[in-house]
């Protein structure tokens, strides 16, 4: 398996897929050893965990720096990816206790009744490479905290990140065996999930890779949570803060090149602000730079891969021949050349609505806008989409960012932000963005599993 670098095309990584011999001796250590693991308290999992987040801090420097190497985002933002996985990390590691403690359904003479959250067994989890540690951290930490043990697959691009969340876990002093790393073929992959010993599967990618997930389960009656694709719309209504609407914004779409699931890719914007919106939204994306990655002045840096670049030349061309306008001149950005990762951002102004960039889901620095009439229209066409990942809007009126919100089939509605994941708040996906919970104290909910007690009291 080899991970060729989208800053220079050199082989970056190379790792042996692992042999049926090595997937069933991991398997087979993961599911003994869990069996200890869960005889800790909750306790003494979080502090373990503790220590996991100070050995992860101390090989901040490595960590951002090999991200940009594996998958190309800038060196000027890559720590703020070991940042967000602490910040997560902590989070669920103070919440454990409240969230996995005992339910009491209140008195009953002669009787003592409870609720217990028992580990699941062995999580596999699939994560994927654009943002491998933040997705990774989601099910990883929470796992281990509800007493299971955790088997993570990494992207073939980030194998790396895999293996520095099992050199922090052992820093940790992690017994042996609970955290454990296996880099896998697709077909080895649906063995994985396939196998008895396996309890859940947390699965973080595309819509078809979740179809294949979810048909690899399908024989057996286990969990299985799935964050897949998104299109996010954002409103900009006619009340926003423009000049904050534009950062912001802006910022969502472009940023770590377009590659993110919740990044916003559909914006509607109220008539009446739609002029000075998109020519503030033309000056901004001219400001990127567009270049190598480990130079610290670029803020711009390649897609994943050539092959991913020239598949969002061929959405862009799509979209355009639908009758979607380009505005951003591509030969302000000399670096973006066919043939190579690097690609200029779009933006496309009244992209018809059956066009490439208002139905798919691109996964490049592309954006589409497009000028509607009312709060009605914006929320019926925010809700036109196969995706329901996160919406957005932009607005000084909170009741009526409420009052929208509640109409947008979306599994996140951000008012004046958008693009990030707030621990204390559940992650989910509607339609085909995916099924399943992440973080928050409901997040625990998914690995483990309810346990009641009915004890009758001797009188």
């Amino acid at each position: 398996m080899k991970t060729i670098s989208p800053v220079d095309g050199s082989v970056y990584v190379e790792r042996a897929s692992a042999t049926a011999a090595e997937i069933d001796a991991t398997l087979q250590r993961a599911r003994s050893a869990q069996r200890l693991w869960r005889q800790l308290s909750i306790a003494e999992r979080a502090a373990l965990l503790e220590r996991f987040c100070a050995a992860f801090a101390t090989r901040g420097a490595q960590i951002a720096t090999e991200l940009s190497w594996q998958m190309g985002r800038p060196i000027r933002y890559a720590p703020s990816e070991v940042r967000g996985t602490l910040e997560r990390a902590r989070y669920m590691i103070g919440a454990a206790a409240n969230a996995l403690a005992d339910i009491d359904p209140g008195p009953k003479p002669g009787f003592r009744r409870f609720i217990r959250r028992e580990p699941l067994g062995v999580v596999f989890t699939v994560a994927a490479w654009n943002y491998p540690y933040l997705i990774a951290v989601n099910s990883v930490v929470p796992a281990l905290l509800a007493g299971n043990a955790v088997i993570l697959k990494h992207s073939a691009q980030t194998p790396l990140c895999a293996e520095r969340f099992a050199d922090c876990f052992a820093a940790a002093g992690l017994p042996p065996g609970v955290f454990q790393v296996l880099h896998l073929e697709h077909t080895d992959t649906e063995r994985v999930i396939r196998d008895a010993r396996v309890d859940f599967v947390a699965f973080t990618g595309s819509v078809a890779g979740g179809r294949a997930v979810q048909r690899a389960a399908a024989e057996r009656f286990i969990g299985v949570g799935l964050e897949l694709g998104g299109c996010d719309p954002v409103y900009v209504r006619h009340d926003a803060d423009l000049a904050h609407a534009i950062e912001n914004i802006v910022d969502g779409a472009y940023f770590n090149s377009g590659q993110s699931c919740c990044g916003l890719q559909r914006l509607f914007v109220h008539e009446s602000v739609h002029e000075r919106f998109t020519a503030g939204c033309i000056d901004l994306i001219g400001q990127y730079r567009l270049g190598d990655p480990l130079d610290p002045a670029t803020t711009l840096g390649p897609v994943v891969r050539t092959a991913a670049a020239e598949s969002v030349r061929a959405q862009l061309r799509s979209a355009i021949a639908a009758g979607a306008r380009p505005v951003i001149d591509e030969r302000e950005f000399p670096l973006s050349r066919v043939g190579t990762p690097y690609l200029a951002p779009q933006l496309l102004l009244d992209a018809p609505a059956n066009s490439s960039v208002m139905r798919e889901e691109i996964f490049g620095p592309v954006a589409g806008i497009m000028k509607v009439h009312s709060d009605q229209e914006a929320i019926a066409r925010m809700n036109d989409s196969a995706f329901g990942l996160t919406a957005a809007i932009w607005t000084g009126d909170e009741a009526a960012a409420l009052a929208l919100g509640e109409q947008v089939n979306t599994g996140t509605w951000f008012m004046n932000r958008c693009d990030y994941l707030d621990p204390a708040l559940a992650w989910v996906g509607v339609k085909d963005s995916g099924r399943g919970c992440a973080l928050s104290v409901l997040g625990f909910e998914h690995l483990s599993r309810p346990k009641s007690f009915h004890l009758r009291v001797a009188t």
